[in-house]
């Protein structure tokens, strides 16, 4: 498989200051169930523009800062069933050891059983290799749901583009536009008050990243040996600023937790309770509707959304005021 950098633009050589690519690492990953990589993957992206994540024809690229540095990898379904990946970096041992957890294979649905509701029967067979994808990578995680706290997605985006680009790391590799890499646990701790506010981070949130980055490693550590998510939710909920629904979000994308619940979040009750009942609930109703599927909630989430039902929009879309110029 071999992965080409564009070199024009509307006629016109784009040059790259980077220098030429080294020869990637390769794998192939052959799933032992039925997977579908876009719907399993782009469940990470963190919007259309994503610094970190983007796609080309049927090639899906994520830069991350692995444990052993960043690395960029490309992943694309050669056949079915088969997966090659490709890695560039210091990192791309360690991105294509973790290719197969990305993909889900850490997932466990053997235990599901969908038949209780119609709506998630019809979605669980509609959707066969929709799985729940691992990354590995907490603080990552963490401080991608602390950028979403209490904003709309639009902002939340925009700002983790904004200071991801400025103080993350240039992917290698010949990415189809520049990706970057999030900063490391010192670079977040280390991004200057002004370019938080630049980005249109509101203290709370940026406090917050900071504070959980005075602490990273060993909170990375402490959520790597806890034994479930109740003991994840013990270390995360410690500290300042960290909330039941910024640990569930952590626990998505970080562990795959397939029950983890994102009690707190603007929407997710109404649409759990339309999708299931035809009516607006509580976090309280979503948590009554969901209990059957105890150990299995967030798949009935991701269920729900896959089958396309949502509630009728009430309102006209929130435009939020920008601050950065106060």
């Amino acid at each position: 498989m071999t992965f080409v950098a564009p070199t024009r633009r509307s006629g016109a050589v784009v040059r790259d200051p980077r220098p030429a690519p080294d020869q990637p690492l390769q794998t192939e990953y052959r799933p032992r169930h039925p997977l579908d990589l876009a719907r399993t993957l782009l469940f990470l992206r963190r919007g259309a523009n994503d610094p970190t994540m983007t796609v080309s024809g049927s090639v899906i690229w994520r830069a991350s800062r692995t444990p052993e540095g960043i690395a960029t990898l490309a992943i694309r379904e050669t056949s079915p069933g088969v997966v090659r990946g490709a890695a560039w970096g210091p990192g791309r041992d360690w991105a294509l050891a973790q290719l197969p957890e990305l993909c889900g294979a850490a997932d466990d649905p053997s235990s599901f059983d969908g038949s209780r509701h119609p709506l998630i029967a019809e979605s669980h067979r509609r959707n066969p290799g929709l799985r729940l994808a691992r990354t590995g990578l907490v603080f990552d995680a963490l401080a991608c749901a602390i950028f979403e706290q209490k904003v709309t997605g639009m902002q939340a985006f925009a700002a983790w583009r904004r200071v991801v680009t400025w103080h993350g790391e240039r992917a290698p590799g010949p990415t189809p536009r520049p990706m970057f890499a999030p900063p490391s646990i010192d670079g977040w701790r280390d991004v200057p008050s002004w370019a938080w506010h630049r980005a249109g981070l509101e203290p709370p949130q940026s406090k917050t990243v900071v504070r959980a980055a005075r602490r990273g490693d060993a909170l990375v550590r402490a959520v790597l040996a806890a034994e479930d998510g109740e003991a994840i939710d013990r270390v995360l909920v410690s500290h300042p600023g960290i909330g039941p629904w910024t640990s569930a979000e952590t626990r998505i994308r970080a562990l795959g937790d397939p029950d983890a619940v994102s009690v707190g979040d603007f929407h997710l009750a109404h649409e759990v309770g339309y999708a299931l009942t035809g009516e607006r609930v509580d976090d309280d109703g979503m948590l009554r509707l969901l209990a059957p599927w105890a150990g299995q909630r967030q798949r009935v989430v991701r269920l729900l959304y896959a089958s396309g039902v949502r509630e009728p929009r009430r309102a006209p879309r929130l435009h939020p005021e920008d601050h950065r110029a106060h």
